[in-house]
């Protein structure tokens, strides 16, 4: 008989709880941080050098969203520290960093058997389960939620040991001390926290740690106000200069670099390859093979990428993926396909006596594209591998390489490194697997450390995308006497035929299972991850949401927006449809559902206000839309105006108009980057080209082929954020969703037709 923790847990339950007890206490860690000869470490977040400078500890990577600046404002801001002495490094994976909030927001792709005992049991559970697994992933906005307060305490804690060590010098009460801009000051007398900082280090922490009255915010500026972060990013000069080093940019003494050949899908195996084409070509280190890829070293990763293209890799494939077969199997499925609620309000389907007007939305695949392609660079010598890796989930793929290559987990160091983007990409941790194999088995010959680096074609044929879904939606509309339908919702239903994309993902993260394995795993399974968004923001009286489990042969995975993009494109589609059929203005239509939603309704008047609306009306060009990402007051909410123009080339969006609430903002200058960022993304989820699949493989394999905007393509933005007391909430993925449903909006207000596909021009006009 297996011995399984979920075992020992049940068995203990039943003869005393001993077990749970033990598994469910909370724990202490050692502080993770390593000092230099001149640091002095304050727990597990920050040290204090003899110089005065700051180091704060950041266990989430930085892909672009400014991560490495936030958490360290917070600190120094806690701290009472100068920002010009503040310094970041990344955090050594521990359970000192655990993600709570994401930990508990994926219960059901760890552990589905104890998801949702109770509040409090989950709540404990997840706690556990992130500690024990050193789990600090960085995804579904959740750092500020997971780390603000863990970052206060620790700074608050040191600035306390700070005055009380001044104190001690000066002979006075250290409440009478002050700590700002990296002094602490009592009168006449002034002292540096480097001055300070080994003898507050043997200070005793306070506890509870003496937070400031307020937590950290910044007011939020107009629209068409520009002013000077207070908080300039700490990594934006060296990417300016090109000295910020990326996982792409490791360099070791002797490294070699290699390059990779994936089969042309999920499945595929080597089934030979030409070994007299590598004749002539120059600095050949060594050629790697495995069941489903071939990787060749060399000098220069040019030279291991010639080779694999004179080499001319053989594979054997079965059942190849196609999009029109995507595409017929979800369409049947959509009408015909077994259906599993996932969320019912009000009086639920029973309401639903008939359908006054039902559309059918489809959106296909989406990939996240991130500029630098998997990156990875390994040592393996005696019998321990050194990983350099961008990574989302650094626990998890350092488990993955250790067991790739039958290493114990203790023999694998893993370095974070910054990744060129990710949008969810570096969540999976397929290089890391192969990262591995290559360093071991180039190490036969003696250790030489290699880098992998996939190319463009690899990057997105080895890619998960977002997963398509089929989306069917009918509502039943309130009479107005004898004259028809009012406009107003009685009931609706929403049928989503998708794949159960977050229980396969969360397969291959937890599980460590191959794409093949959590596809069979989770076929046929209702995945309420993988239709998030699907509840509207408004009050209706009667709503079902169900879920048609979708096998598509394709295996999907997470990408900016998730399950929310899809859902909400179909939803604010379809509210636009209904208003125009009830000749109803689309903004007053909206206000009038949202019930006690007042910051919502304060975002639709102010983006209303910033595009001057004219009302929507026929051929005025203006579309409009609106979300809210996340759960009960601390949700983020946006909403948005595109304003679409007819012009050289045919009909151009030339403006989005924002506003926003994210609660309190910590970084006004970092939040509005991320839904600048976003309003881009979701113009090229909306405008882009569909990648299309013939024989398993995408007909044009290159970034230019998914059609993404230039900058010339970018239209003018006017972004506002609206004051808020509520906590803050993550701005990253509010515009890439919110975008592609106002500009499907405001092009049927130019045109007059309305395109139903994402992206909108996959069929042309």
């Amino acid at each position: 008989m297996a011995v399984t923790r979920r075992g020992l847990l049940v068995g203990a339950a039943a003869g005393g709880g001993l077990v749970v007890a033990w598994w469910l206490m909370p724990r202490s860690y050692r502080t993770p941080l390593v000092a230099t000869s001149t640091e002095h470490v304050f727990g597990a977040w920050l040290k204090i050098a003899a110089d005065g400078v700051v180091t704060v500890a950041v266990p989430q990577l930085e892909m672009g969203q400014g991560i490495t600046t936030l958490l360290p404002q917070i600190v120094a801001y806690e701290l009472g520290a100068d920002w010009r002495q503040v310094a970041v490094e990344p955090a050594p994976v521990s359970g000192a960093y655990a993600n709570l909030p994401l930990a508990k927001k994926w219960m059901a792709l760890w552990d589905p058997n104890f998801a949702g005992l109770s509040a409090a049991a989950d709540d404990l559970i997840a706690t556990r389960f992130a500690q024990s697994n050193r789990f600090n992933a960085t995804a579904a906005g959740t750092s500020l939620a997971a780390y603000e307060m863990p970052c206060r305490e620790a700074a608050a804690a040191a600035r306390s040991m700070l005055a009380e060590a001044a104190a001690a010098r000066w002979g006075v009460a250290s409440e009478e001390c002050e700590v700002e801009n990296g002094f602490v000051t009592h009168a006449a007398n002034r002292a540096s926290f480097g001055e300070l900082a080994e003898e507050a280090a043997e200070v005793t922490p306070p506890d509870p740690p003496p937070l400031r009255p307020e937590p950290p915010r910044e007011k939020p500026l107009p629209a068409d106000v520009d002013g000077a972060p207070a908080y300039p990013r700490i990594d934006l000069p060296s990417k300016v200069d090109g000295s910020y080093r990326f996982a792409g940019d490791v360099r070791l003494p002797g490294m070699v670099f290699a390059s990779i050949r994936h089969g042309p899908v999920d499945g595929s195996e080597l089934a030979g390859f030409d070994i007299k084409g590598l004749a002539g070509i120059r600095g050949i280190a060594g050629i790697v093979q495995s069941k489903r890829w071939l990787a060749v070293a060399a000098d220069t990763w040019w030279s291991a990428e010639t080779a694999l293209q004179a080499m001319k890799p053989r594979w054997s494939t079965a059942a190849p993926v196609n999009s029109t077969d995507i595409a017929a199997k979800l369409d049947t499925l959509l009408t015909a396909g077994e259906a599993h609620m996932i969320a019912e309000t009000g009086f639920g389907g029973e309401a639903l006596q008939r359908v006054d007007i039902g559309r059918r939305y489809e959106v296909e695949p989406a990939y996240a594209a991130p500029l630098e392609t998997a990156t990875a660079a390994a040592r393996y010598e005696d019998g321990r591998l050194d990983l350099w890796i961008a990574t989302q989930a650094p626990e998890q793929a350092r488990l993955a390489a250790a067991r790739a290559i039958g290493l114990a987990a203790e023999d694998v160091a893993l370095y974070p490194m910054p990744a060129g983007g990710s949008f969810d990409a570096r969540l999976e941790h397929d290089h890391a697997i192969e990262i591995a194999l290559i360093a071991r088995e180039l190490a036969q010959d003696g250790p030489r450390p290699v880098q992998l680096t996939w190319s463009r074609r690899d990057e997105l044929i080895r890619a998960r995308p977002r997963a398509p879904a089929w989306l069917l939606l009918g509502a039943q509309l309130a009479k107005r006497g004898t004259n028809g339908e009012g406009g107003a919702i009685d009931a609706m239903r929403i049928r989503i035929a998708t794949p159960p994309a977050a229980l396969e993902f969360g397969k291959r993260l937890f599980g460590n299972l191959t794409t093949t394995a959590a596809i069979r795993e989770t076929t046929g399974k209702p995945d309420p991850l993988a239709c998030e968004g699907a509840v509207p923001p408004y009050q209706i009286p009667a709503l079902l949401v169900e879920h048609i489990p979708a096998e598509i042969g394709l295996p999907v995975g997470r990408v900016r927006g998730n399950a929310h993009g899809p859902t909400i494109f179909a939803i604010e589609s379809f509210i636009d449809e209904i208003a125009a059929r009830a000749k109803r203005e689309p903004l007053s239509y909206r206000m009038s559902m949202l019930g006690s939603d007042v910051r919502l309704a304060a975002c639709l008047q102010r983006a209303a206000q910033l595009a001057e609306w004219d009302g929507g009306v026929d051929r005025s060009g203006q579309g409009l839309a609106c979300a809210r990402i996340g759960e009960g007051p601390d949700a983020a909410r946006i909403a948005c105006v595109a304003t679409a123009r007819q012009g050289e080339g045919g009909v151009r969006v030339i403006r989005l108009s924002a506003a926003v609430d994210i609660g309190r903002i910590v970084n006004h200058d970092i939040a509005r980057q991320q839904i600048e960022g976003g309003l881009v993304f979701g113009i090229g989820i909306a405008l882009g080209n569909p990648l299309r699949l013939r024989g398993g493989l995408p007909e044009a394999a290159s970034d230019a082929a998914l059609g993404l905007p230039t900058l010339g393509d970018c239209p003018e933005m006017r972004i506002e954020f609206l004051a808020s007391e509520a906590s803050p909430a993550d701005p990253g993925e509010l515009g890439a969703v919110v975008a592609p449903p106002a500009i499907a909006n405001a092009l049927f207000s130019a045109t007059g037709l309305r395109l139903r596909r994402l992206p909108l021009l996959s069929d042309g006009i």
